[in-house]
C-alpha cells in the first residue's frame, strides 16, 4: 500500500537553479470539437504537477478555443479531415514533435472515429519517448492490443475499469471482480505500466509488482477526473522519474489532491483537483 514517505521519497528535488527546460517538457496530444475540456484539464494538470514546458496538439477544429482556455500551455494545430477525424499527416506532426519532448500525454478527448484511431496507433508504433495512453487512445487499441508488446516507448496505461472491459472483451464487473489480479496480468501480458482506477487504483508494474493507493474520495467521482491523473503522471516523468514511480506517485498525489480540495466540499470539479496538485505534493514531500 502507498504511503507518503514511499512517493515523498521517489519525488524528484527540484535544484534552486532549475528553469522550465530543465523541469520537463510535455507533449499532449489531446482534445476535439466539443471535449476541449479533457485536453484543458489534462494540460493544466501538467503545469500544476510541475513540468516546465506543456505543449498541446489538438486537432484545428477546437484549437482556438483551448488558445483561449489555455494560458500556461503552447496550443497548436492537428490537421483533421473533418471535424472530430484526424487526417493521416497528423501522426508525422505528433512525431516530430514528441521527438523533442520528454513525454507524451495521449487520449484525452481526442474522439474515436477510425480516421483517429489509425492516427493513434501509427503513433504509437513508432514513438521512443515515454508515453501515457489514456481515454480514446485505449479505445483505439481495441482489438490491436498485440500491438502493446512491441511498442519501441515505454508506456503507461491508465484504464477506468469499462476501458479495460473493453480491451480484454471482458465484463465490467469481471474487471472488478478481480481486480488486483486482472492488473498484474495485463502489465506482463503487454510489458507496461498498468494503472486501473478506481477503489483501491492498482498500479502493476510488467515483473508483476503492485501497488494499492489509499488516497481519494468520493467527491473525485466526477467528469474530467481521469484527464487531470494523466497530465500528473505525464508531468512526473518528463521530471525525471521511471515510468512505474512516476504512476506510484501521480495515483497517490492525484487522490491527495482530490483529499486537499473536497476538505470544504462534498461534489469537485476536476479543475478543482488540478488547481489542488501543488499543495498536494508540498503536504506530501513535508513527510519525509
Amino acid at each position: 500500500v502507498l504511503d507518503a514517505k514511499m512517493i515523498a521519497a521517489a519525488l524528484p528535488k527540484r535544484p534552486a537553479n532549475m528553469h522550465k527546460g530543465t523541469a520537463g517538457r510535455v507533449l499532449v496530444v489531446a482534445g476535439s470539437l466539443g471535449y476541449t475540456g479533457a485536453a484543458a484539464l489534462c494540460s493544466k494538470a501538467c503545469v500544476n504537477a510541475g513540468a516546465g514546458l506543456v505543449t498541446l496538439l489538438t486537432p484545428v477544429s477546437g484549437r482556438a478555443i483551448l488558445a483561449v482556455k489555455l494560458t500556461e500551455t503552447m496550443v497548436q494545430a492537428l490537421p483533421e479531415a473533418e471535424p472530430g477525424k484526424l487526417a493521416a499527416g497528423a501522426a508525422l506532426q505528433i512525431l516530430e514533435a514528441a521527438a523533442s519532448r520528454d513525454v507524451l500525454a495521449l487520449g484525452p478527448g481526442l474522439g474515436t472515429s477510425e480516421n483517429t484511431g489509425a492516427v493513434i496507433r501509427q503513433v504509437l508504433g513508432s514513438v521512443h519517448v515515454p508515453v501515457v495512453i489514456d481515454a480514446d487512445a485505449l479505445t483505439a487499441l481495441v482489438g490491436h492490443t498485440d500491438l502493446l508488446a512491441t511498442l519501441p516507448a515505454a508506456k503507461i496505461l491508465t484504464p477506468h475499469p469499462g476501458e479495460l472491459a473493453r480491451l480484454l472483451n471482458l465484463t465490467v464487473a469481471s474487471v472488478e471482480k478481480d481486480r488486483i489480479k486482472i492488473a498484474v496480468s495485463c502489465a506482463r501480458a503487454w510489458q507496461a505500466v498498468l494503472v486501473l482506477k478506481g477503489v483501491p487504483t492498482v498500479v502493476a508494474w510488467p515483473d508483476g509488482t503492485y501497488y494499492l493507493n489509499p488516497t481519494g474520495n468520493a467527491s473525485m467521482a466526477t467528469g474530467g477526473s481521469g484527464d487531470v491523473l494523466t497530465g500528473i503522471i505525464a508531468a512526473l516523468v518528463a521530471q525525471g522519474m521511471q515510468p512505474g514511480l512516476a504512476a506510484m506517485a501521480g495515483v497517490y498525489l492525484h487522490g491527495a489532491a482530490g483529499d486537499v480540495a473536497a476538505t470544504e466540499k462534498v461534489g469537485l470539479a476536476a479543475g478543482e483537483i488540478a488547481d489542488a496538485v501543488p499543495k498536494a505534493r508540498y503536504l506530501v514531500a513535508k513527510s519525509l
